[in-house]
């Protein structure tokens, strides 16, 4: 077993909590033991979105450096009579990833391991087996073997469902398989940007923050925004990687391990040309390679904290990931990596004069 260094151990503790949207205090709790030592003072938003200060200057912008601490999950809805449990969707799920896979029901009890299941093929007609299972005709498995028992164990409506997929290094060790990067690494870079700024000097005040129900709306870059009013903002998520077999370079030109995406475009936000030049030229200056990336459908939680107040000078800086929206999903050490020191030396140039010559 490969021996796991702090980095590898904190992604490890975020990437295997449960937190599907609206019931993040579990990872949430998680964020906050390893980002406290590196803040002036940490607290919650209403809805419960972790927002951790780091000052610099008291009198300086505000910048904004946001992960997003829920997952793709689903919701139990109903518990049939012979204890198979129904559920709703938490986030975007294609059928075809969902079906045999292993899955954790938490509830107030307990965590309970699970499988979502379906008619067998075999006795659906031969058109019905061409086409995906709907998510309506499926059902989570727990064992249970009649609605009483289901409940015996701690099961009701409202417990919500995670997948199960260990955190693990694969063969090449810079690869890093996991449920959960989406966005547990934006996460973890929110928690390294302030530990790379803890004895740097820096002319404003820094918050890394955990938003909650990016995936069911960016609701929580609504309300952390609104508390913090940043002067610039950075949405710090995962991205397409157009690296494996079947897609075109139209479709997804980024690769793993070739640097943090640079998004222009997608369905919440046009990036803001000023501090995405200013983002391009800190990498350039400073060696650290980046991709562009533009996004037809899909938003990060910049779309919600670009409007807040009189607008924000925002960015999406995003990690390319394989197989995004699935029980297991991968990176590159390296991106990470990147994507920190890319955003420490932005920061360290936020100063008033810059702030206000990108909003010219």
């Amino acid at each position: 077993m490969t021996q796991l260094d702090e980095t590898l151990r904190m992604f490890k503790e975020l990437t295997e909590t449960p937190g599907a949207p609206g019931h993040e205090r579990e990872v949430r709790t998680v964020m906050q033991r390893w980002i406290e030592p590196y803040a002036d003072a940490v607290e919650t938003d209403n809805i419960g979105s972790l927002i951790a200060r780091k000052t610099g200057r008291a009198d300086g912008p505000k910048v904004m450096v946001a992960g997003h601490l829920d997952e793709i999950g689903f919701m139990v809805t109903q518990i049939t009579e012979k204890g198979f449990l129904k559920f709703q969707t938490l986030g975007g799920w294609w059928e075809q990833v969902m079906l045999a896979q292993r899955v954790l029901v938490v509830t107030r009890e307990g965590e309970i391991e699970g499988v979502i299941g379906s008619k067998p093929p075999h006795i659906l007609p031969a058109e019905a087996r061409k086409k995906p299972v709907d998510k309506k005709d499926m059902f989570i498995d727990i064992g249970a073997s009649s609605k009483e028992e289901a409940e015996s164990w701690g099961v009701r409506p409202g417990d919500t469902v995670v997948p199960i997929c260990p955190f693990t290094v694969m063969k090449k060790p810079e690869l890093l398989m996991a449920k959960a990067w989406d966005n547990r690494i934006g996460c973890a870079i929110a928690i390294e940007v302030l530990k790379r700024l803890k004895n740097e000097d820096h002319p404003n005040q820094v918050f890394g923050v955990g938003t909650v129900q990016e995936e069911v709306g960016l609701r929580g870059a609504q309300t952390s925004a609104h508390h913090i009013q940043p002067d610039i903002a950075f949405a710090v998520d995962v991205g397409i990687a157009g690296d494996t077999p079947g897609i075109k370079p139209e479709e997804a030109l980024s690769k793993i391990g070739e640097g943090p995406q640079i998004v222009l475009y997608d369905a919440s936000m046009i990036a803001h040309k000023g501090l995405k030049d200013l983002v391009v030229e800190v990498a350039e200056a400073n060696n650290i390679p980046y991709q562009f990336d533009a996004m037809a459908g899909g938003g990060t939680d910049a779309g919600k904290m670009h409007l807040t107040g009189n607008g924000v000078p925002s960015l999406a800086v995003t990690v390319a990931t394989r197989y995004i929206h699935s029980h297991a999903a991968i990176l590159h050490r390296d991106d990470f990596e990147h994507t920190v020191q890319l955003l420490v030396e932005v920061i360290k140039r936020l100063d008033w004069a810059t702030v206000k010559q990108l909003r010219g």
